[in-house]
């Protein structure tokens, strides 16, 4: 399997261009997003519909939730950083949410 590799300063600005929801975390090489749902049990579904994509792209976000909020960092710890696998999963991620 050949390796991962970090999106280079181009290939990862021209990314962070058409994700438009996510930030930049300089200090983890990552994207973030928060989403805030109207209550609890809309956000377990969403991330129900992310973690089937996620498990099947075999790779996962960090995230946690509290209530109705989700907070989701998207980095490629065997890359050292930011990876396509980021920006295609970020891409999926604004999918179910219905932005694509």
């Amino acid at each position: 399997m050949a390796a991962i590799e970090p999106l280079n300063d181009t290939e990862r600005a021209e990314a962070l261009d058409g994700l438009a929801e996510w930030d930049y975390d300089d200090s983890r090489d990552a994207i973030t997003r928060t989403i805030v749902f109207s209550d609890f049990v809309e956000a377990f579904g969403f991330m129900t519909q992310v973690a089937m994509l996620a498990e099947k792209a075999d790779h996962h976000p960090e995230w946690k939730n509290v209530y109705n909020r989700v907070d989701i960092l998207l980095t490629t710890h065997d890359a050292g950083g930011l990876s396509e696998r980021d920006i295609e999963l970020a891409e999926a991620i604004d999918g179910v949410l219905g932005e694509d």
